[in-house]
Parts: structure tokens; C-alpha cells; sequence
């Protein structure tokens, strides 16, 4: 069974995870769990109150297929935990997916995973203030999510195409999916 774990930073972003959350546990039977910095609940931007499953400690590669960051306030307001970049590059370095949209798309770019595949953001500035990054050439200026070799990236403008993209990347792309997704794309024909 596929398993998603989705790392939630103080005043994350909601809406930038929610709709993959919901579908793919509702509708796709995906195990979906939450973990923050030290296991401690946090606030969305939103006021969305989580208690997380697990502390970042405690989640394995092994035991999912991919990680979900979404942005979010803590970046700007240095409340990131310092062990986000390592628990994303154990994901990779097990071959398994790693995912993030706006701020967390740039924290990707710092953790050195975007230097070698084509990737976007809310702006390539905004990787290039990571000393880590050099992938300035792969990057993608565009409204839509870009997944290239496991890695999964978006604008904050994005969360549908992240979310599909995702999907894709996973093998859950299906008709469930897609009649579960498509409405959320009528807005922005």
C-alpha cells in the first residue's frame, strides 16, 4: 500500500497539502501521516490545529514513498527545523520521492536536491538564496508543477498540478483520481 508522510513547519501553508491529503486517503486508500520537527503539534496558516503522527526522528524512508513539504510562514519567520534538509536528502538517497511547493520548493534548492533535475518555484531567486543550490539552469518559470527523476515542485500558485503530479509520480493517477481531481482544475481553464 502506498504510503505519503507530509512534514508540517509552524504556520505551514493548508491549503498547499490539503487536497492531496483528502483524495488520496479518501479516495485512493493512500496511508497518509504527519510529522513535524519534534512531534509537537502546530498551527497552519489558516488556524488549522495538527497533532502530528510522528517527529521528523521518526520517520523512516523505508517506511513510505514519498515526502510532502508545503510552504508556509516558517521559512520568512526562521521557525524551520534544522533536520528538514536531512530528512529530505534520506529520501532521496533511498530513491524515493520528495516533493515541495512554494517556500518548501526553495528548501529543496538548499537541501541540494534540485541541482540535477528540472524543477520551478515561486521564483529562481528564491532557491538562489540557498547556498546549496546550483541548479539555476534546470529551473522551470511557469504556473504549474514540474516533477522530473522523483523530485515534485511548485509555485504556491499550484496546488492542483502539485497535487497531480505527485499522484502521477506515485502511480495512483488513475480514473479515481482524475474524476476526483479534474473539478478543482475548472477554475483556471
Amino acid at each position: 500500500m502506498t504510503a505519503i508522510v507530509v512534514a508540517l513547519t509552524p504556520e505551514f501553508a493548508d491549503w498547499e497539502c490539503a487536497l492531496l491529503m483528502a483524495v488520496a486517503r479518501s479516495y485512493l486508500g493512500v496511508i497518509v501521516k504527519t510529522a513535524t520537527g519534534d512531534g509537537s503539534p502546530v498551527t497552519s496558516m489558516g488556524g488549522l490545529n495538527v497533532t502530528p503522527d510522528l517527529s521528523f526522528a521518526q520517520v523512516r524512508p523505508e517506511d513510505f514513498d514519498a515526502l510532502v513539504v508545503p510552504g508556509g510562514l516558517a521559512w520568512e519567520n526562521k521557525r524551520v527545523p534544522a533536520d528538514l534538509h536531512d530528512l529530505v536528502r534520506s529520501f532521496r538517497d533511498k530513491n524515493k520521492m520528495a516533493a515541495g511547493i512554494c517556500a518548501a520548493a526553495s528548501m529543496l534548492a538548499g537541501a541540494g536536491v534540485l541541482n540535477d533535475v528540472k524543477h520551478t518555484g515561486n521564483r529562481v531567486a528564491s532557491h538562489q538564496e540557498y547556498p546549496g543550490y546550483s541548479g539555476e539552469k534546470l529551473y522551470v518559470d511557469g504556473p504549474k508543477a514540474v516533477s522530473a527523476d522523483g523530485v515534485v515542485t511548485a509555485a504556491g500558485t499550484a496546488p492542483f498540478t502539485f497535487t497531480v503530479e505527485i499522484l502521477k509520480g506515485l502511480g495512483l493517477w488513475d480514473a479515481t483520481a482524475q474524476e476526483e481531481l479534474s473539478p478543482f482544475s475548472a477554475e483556471h481553464r
